[in-house]
């Protein structure tokens, strides 16, 4: 189907959004007049969504619907970063080559281990037991492998030069071992020119394609990078040697996002002596590397640092949300890399046991069920004896009206807050971890319709009822959340944001450090913490 025509079946439903939006609020306006001397509980005037965030729901859906499909090998599915294409067949086999460990101790980065996906909120007839908080994973170390390949002269010397600019890329040459490798060129084709030619080549594939920060130095980064993946050193290397492009398959691993090539300007710009603000732009450009080379056709991106939510389309900016993010300390929220499955309207909030028990909400409200009620709460001593306290759905639920479900064991997910005003601060650092997200609605509809197949009037159905509804993503979205401390701003302007985890530390120590030896550990080994409450 042609971009143009998909397009214009999107405008004909935009136009069923306005019919819908108008009715809705005759509707509303009828059912206020009538209903004007019975208390409402907040909820007068809110069963209309109301024509601006029909239209904003209507631009982000057209935007998506009549992006132009990807060039070929590129994923088809919305939440699929685009496949690497293998190597050519008739290639030469790569052996391992001799490890040689640069000057530093290697640090070790144990194995990945999979994550099960936390369970969604539950329907307000869900009396499941709270599940536990998930334990830290136990990994083991195991070193990256590191191939060898036959080298001409010539491959040597276009791999040496990539190495004397790699500075451009906010690398540092040092790492590679040039010396060594000028040494191994002048010793003609043979095997020391293949060890070391492939050595540094694999260092600065690694480097470029996961980032040179060792694993501990990524602070409560649980983000797994898919990258080595689906571009293994291997085949790089292979690559690299039969096609004799040896810069040009270096230049491929290169973050598509347009702030990862505005961070390398601002760089190029900057004077030798500007070491702090060149250390600045080089952890961020780093951090782009810790992400996808290619984050999807279309996809969501939060900035804890910045305090903002993106969703994009091929690198396109299509709407801006303001995010409230987790305050410091335990609360902090970490940085992941999931996939929305489903938005959830008006949905309901399993109150956690540290406030059920912790605050003794559990036993106030168990003795009094007219209360509860009142108050929005719905009761349940379970059969262990211990109290379940959930909040049923409205305007006055913790969560809102909206959720964006992306399961994970952190308990982490967008949802909408009846605390509103708060998205006025600037420094909106107070939740327990979960991003609340201005306009969590629009975001939640766009998506629902976009991608849950729901019709306009459907979405505004599913509002309307004041009734639990989880929509399944048909089309998946991925979420990134991040943590940069610069980036491009919402006007498009290089900017600094406030280090409000104090997460720069440790990556500026580690660039001031010697390179270290990879490993295969893929995320964060720190503890994974439940951040449930999204008060």
């Amino acid at each position: 189907m042609s971009p143009i025509f998909r397009g214009a079946q999107w405008v004909g439903g935009l136009y069923s959004v306005f019919l819908g939006a108008i009715t809705m609020r005759r509707v509303s306006d009828k059912a206020q007049h009538q209903q004007a001397r019975k208390p409402q509980a907040g909820a007068r005037g809110k069963a209309a969504l109301g024509l601006t965030l029909m239209l904003a729901v209507g631009h982000a859906g057209m935007a998506i619907a009549a992006d132009p499909p990807r060039s070929a090998g590129k994923a088809d599915t919305l939440g699929q970063p685009a496949p690497v294409r293998p190597a050519p067949s008739a290639v030469p086999s790569v052996r391992p080559v001799p490890s040689v460990a640069p000057s530093a101790t290697a640090t070790a980065r144990p194995a990945p281990v999979s994550s099960a996906a936390a369970s969604p909120s539950p329907a307000p007839s869900a009396l499941a037991s709270p599940a536990p908080a998930p334990r830290a994973p136990t990994m083991i170390v195991v070193p990256a492998p590191m191939p060898v390949a036959a080298w001409t002269v010539g491959d040597a010397l276009s791999l040496l030069e990539a190495i004397n600019t790699i500075d451009r890329e906010g690398l540092i040459p040092a790492d590679y071992q040039p010396a060594q490798l000028r040494a191994a060129i002048a010793g003609g084709p043979g095997t020391t020119l293949d060890e070391q030619a492939s050595r540094s080549f694999d260092w600065l594939v690694e480097d470029l394609r996961d980032g040179r920060t060792p694993m501990p130095a990524r602070v409560q980064w649980f983000a797994v990078d898919p990258d080595q993946d689906t571009m293994p050193t291997e085949q790089l290397l292979m690559r690299a040697t039969t096609t004799h492009d040896v810069a040009g398959v270096l230049a491929s691993l290169a973050p598509t996002y347009p702030d990862y090539a505005a961070l390398k300007a601002a760089l190029t710009n900057l004077r030798p002596q500007d070491v702090k603000a060149r250390e600045a732009i080089r952890i961020n450009m780093d951090r782009w590397r810790w992400l996808p080379r290619d984050l999807g056709r279309t996809y969501l991106i939060a900035n804890v640092p910045e305090f903002m939510l993106r969703l994009g389309v091929n690198g396109r900016n299509i709407r801006t949300y303001k995010v409230i993010v987790g305050k410091p300390g335990k609360t902090a929220t970490p940085q992941l890399a999931e996939t929305v499955e489903a938005v959830v309207f008006n949905p309901t909030w399993t109150v956690p046991q540290s406030i059920v028990v912790g605050e003794g909400l559990g036993a106030k409200l168990i003795g009094s069920p007219a209360s509860a009620l009142r108050q929005g709460y719905k009761v349940t001593r379970l059969a262990d004896g211990s109290i379940q306290v959930v909040q049923q759905p409205g305007d006055t639920n913790s969560l809102g009206r909206m959720k964006i479900d992306m399961p994970n064991p952190h308990a982490i997910y967008l949802h909408d807050t009846p605390g509103k005003h708060l998205f006025a601060a600037q420094v909106r650092a107070f939740s327990h971890g979960c991003l609340r997200t201005e306009n969590a609605l629009e975001l939640g509809m766009t998506m629902a319709i976009v991608s849950g197949s729901l019709s306009p009037d459907e979405a505004v159905e599913a509002y309307k009822s004041l009734k639990y509804k989880r929509v399944i993503m048909k089309r998946t979205f991925p979420v990134y959340i991040s943590y940069f401390t610069m980036g491009v701003n919402t006007q498009g302007e290089l900017t600094s944001y406030g280090d409000i985890y104090e997460r720069d530390a440790p990556v500026l120590d580690a660039f001031r450090r010697p390179r270290q030896l990879h490993t295969t550990q893929r995320a964060s080994t720190e503890e994974v913490i439940k951040l449930d409450n999204p008060l």
